[in-house]
C-alpha cells in the first residue's frame, strides 16, 4: 500500500517536517538507546527504551516524507514500521521482525508477558541499526533536515 493510500484511510495525515523537530527526534532516539544499554535496568525497560528510539526512527521517516501517523486512528505503530519501506528503504524482512518486537511489546504491555534477554538484544540491535539507517537517508534524501539553521 502506498503512503497515499494510507492518507486516502486516514492512517496517515499531511505534515510538514522542520529541522529541528527532526533533530528533537532522532536526539530522543538516541537517549533511548543510552537508557536501553543500562545494564541495571529491567529487561521490560530496556526493550521499551530501544522499542522507543525505533519508533522516533520510524515517526522521522514519516515526517520526511511529507506525513505523520493518524494517532486517532488504532495500529499508528503498525503503520508507522510497516512503512518503513517506504519511508526509509528499511528491507522487509527488517520491518517484519521490527513489527514482532512490537508485537511482543503490545504482549507485555497488554499481557504481563516476560520479556527475554534475547529479545531485548534483538531490540537494542536493531534501533541501533535503524538509527543509523535514518541518518544516512537523511543525508543522502533530506539533508536540509539534518540543518537546525533553516
Amino acid at each position: 500500500m502506498s503512503l497515499e493510500n494510507l492518507l486516502k484511510i486516514n492512517q496517515l495525515q499531511r505534515h510538514t517536517a522542520t529541522a529541528d523537530e527532526v533533530q528533537r527526534l532522532l536526539a530522543a532516539a538516541q537517549r533511548n538507546l543510552a537508557d536501553s544499554a543500562v545494564q541495571g535496568l529491567s529487561d521490560e525497560t530496556r526493550f521499551d527504551a530501544a522499542y522507543k528510539a525505533i519508533m522516533q526512527c520510524a515517526m522521522v521517516g514519516l515526517m520526511a516524507n511529507g506525513y505523520r501517523p493518524s494517532t486517532t486512528t488504532p495500529g499508528h505503530h503498525q503503520t508507522m514500521i510497516q512503512t518503513l519501506g517506504l519511508t526509509l528503504g528499511v528491507d522487509k524482512a527488517v520491518w517484519i521482525v521490527l513489527d514482532s518486537l512490537r508485537k511482543k511489546r503490545n504482549l507485555n504491555d497488554y499481557s504481563g508477558d516476560l520479556i527475554e534477554p534475547a529479545a531485548v538484544r534483538s531490540c537494542v540491535s536493531h534501533a541501533q541499526q535503524l538509527l543509523s539507517q535514518t541518518r544516512q537517508w537523511l543525508s543522502a534524501c533530506r539533508p536540509d533536515l539534518l540543518n537546525t539553521s533553516t
